[in-house]
């Protein structure tokens, strides 16, 4: 008996959850399963613990203290934010992922480290009877791990529930970076309000306060020490994104090594603060601001080789139909995505320029898919993922053609694209295909000989001409 295979274009509503004996699920879990219920659900537990940590720290600081504190804590926030916000510029994710996860590490991190921070110490120092010793023990063993975990925890629930968003290194970076910053923000009210209090009762003033002396060094010396910390979690999180077809102890041991890595340098940077000042700047020029270079080079990297990446990988769409021969040329620049950008917002506004950002976005999200299954580690939804990828720039084109092909003129090499790519702007071997299983193998290859037109201008190219036509 012949069984038909269903169509990857037209994906039908999947079947309710069965309840027991077969029969239907009951009412609650359905209501559970709805995006707004769970959405406003964690909407709710963020705003209420971020209400709750800024009643802490108010009550700690006093009203004045705490309104000092939050004006100094946000001067760090937009450029830290539009840092990470640039890393992602290739494959910009949802905003509703950022703001989640500074919310999560300005409210809800902030809230589970300082009560568990708070209780540790105080059994600490009921056990060992010496608050001092259990001060240092609390400021370079349990703040480390408590607060690396709770950050860490935003990391994991993108990972988990946002699995789509999370496909890179970068990805991992970025949503690791917001969560500090986020932390960062609220650590920050807290250490500068209690600086303004003690400047209140000791008559501190100008350059030799305490709130001078902390501003320097939290804000002005040392913002990128959280983000610092938890990035090498979020890069775990990251090559276990890109660890597709590994064995899964090797998938989990890669998360838990950036756990542990981020948590012993967080460690050695409390220590350092107790080993007087020459030991704090010995510790800061040695290790943080190197670590802070080698990490900054190496997310740059990654970021340029998902440009290269796009170049190298998208032509092969070009024979197919589904691109311009120039399109992998102006998606492969950032000047040339630029370039577009003011094109389409000059000629058909916001909605123009949204549209060429979220083209570019599914393009490159479209070549790392092929990167990967060209190095054998696709999943198993690899053809249906190509093709929502493919539906998604196609409902795009007549905005986004004009404004990237506008790019591909004004920044081109003075060779011509024909020269640079070959026939129909490709690569020579770009038609073969690769795919998980080898080459030729499960996803097919593209006819050298089919048109580089669409095969049906009215509903977009065949979704079996893709490179990987299963």
């Amino acid at each position: 008996m012949a069984i038909s295979r269903p169509h990857p274009t037209r994906p039908g509503r999947p079947p309710g959850p069965a309840g027991p004996a077969g029969g239907p699920a009951p009412r609650r879990a359905q209501r559970w399963r709805r995006p707004w219920v769970r959405h406003g659900a964690l909407t709710a537990l963020l705003a209420l613990s971020g209400l709750v940590i800024l009643g802490l720290v108010r009550e700690q600081t006093g009203t004045e203290g705490f309104l000092v504190g939050l004006g100094l804590a946000v001067l760090p926030v937009p450029p830290l934010v539009a840092a990470f916000r640039w890393l992602d510029r290739v494959a910009p994710g949802p905003w509703r992922n950022l703001v989640f996860s500074f919310a999560w590490g300005a409210g809800a991190a902030a809230l589970m480290a300082i009560v568990a921070n708070s209780f540790a110490t105080r059994w600490i120092a009921a056990e060992t009877a010496d608050p001092s010793r259990a001060d240092t023990l609390g400021a370079t063993v349990i703040a480390p791990v408590v607060e690396e975990s709770v950050k860490a925890a935003a990391v994991l629930l993108v990972f988990l529930f946002r699995r789509r968003d999370f496909t890179t290194v970068l990805d991992g970076v970025v949503i690791a970076g917001v969560t500090a910053t986020g932390f960062a923000f609220t650590e920050n009210i807290l250490y500068l309000g209690t600086a303004f209090g003690t400047d209140q009762l000791t008559g501190g003033s100008g350059v030799s306060s305490v709130t001078a002396a902390t501003f320097f060094v939290r804000v002005v010396m040392s913002p990128f020490a959280h983000p610092l910390f938890t990035v090498l979690t979020g890069i775990g999180f990251g090559a276990a994104a890109l660890a597709t077809g590994r064995r899964r102890p090797v998938r989990f041991l890669l998360p838990l090594g950036g756990l542990l890595l981020a948590m012993g340098v967080h460690a050695l940077w409390n220590v350092s603060s107790a080993l007087g000042e020459y030991g704090f700047f010995a510790v800061y020029a040695a290790f943080m601001v190197p670590s802070f270079g080698l990490l900054t080079w190496l997310v740059v990297w990654t970021r340029q080789r998902e440009l290269r990446a796009v170049r190298e990988e998208l032509p092969a769409y070009v024979g197919a139909g589904w691109l311009t021969p120039a399109q992998p040329y102006a998606l492969g620049s950032m000047r040339a995505r630029r370039v577009a950008r003011r094109y389409a917002r000059g000629h058909g506004g916001r909605t123009a320029a949204r549209a060429v950002t979220q083209y570019g976005a599914y393009a490159t999200s479209l070549a790392c898919l092929r990167h990967r299954g060209r190095l054998g580690r696709a999943g198993a939804d690899f053809a249906a993922r190509e093709h929502e990828l493919l539906r998604e720039l196609w409902r795009r084109r007549d905005t986004a053609r004009p404004a990237l092909e506008h790019a591909a003129r004004v920044t081109a090499p003075p060779v011509p694209l024909r020269a640079v790519y070959g026939a129909y702007g490709l690569p020579a071997g770009v038609y073969e295909g690769y795919g998980a299983y080898g080459r030729h193998g499960a996803y097919g290859v593209v006819d050298p000989g089919r048109s580089a037109h669409p095969v049906h201008p009215a509903s977009g190219p065949d979704p079996y001409a893709s490179p990987y036509r299963p």
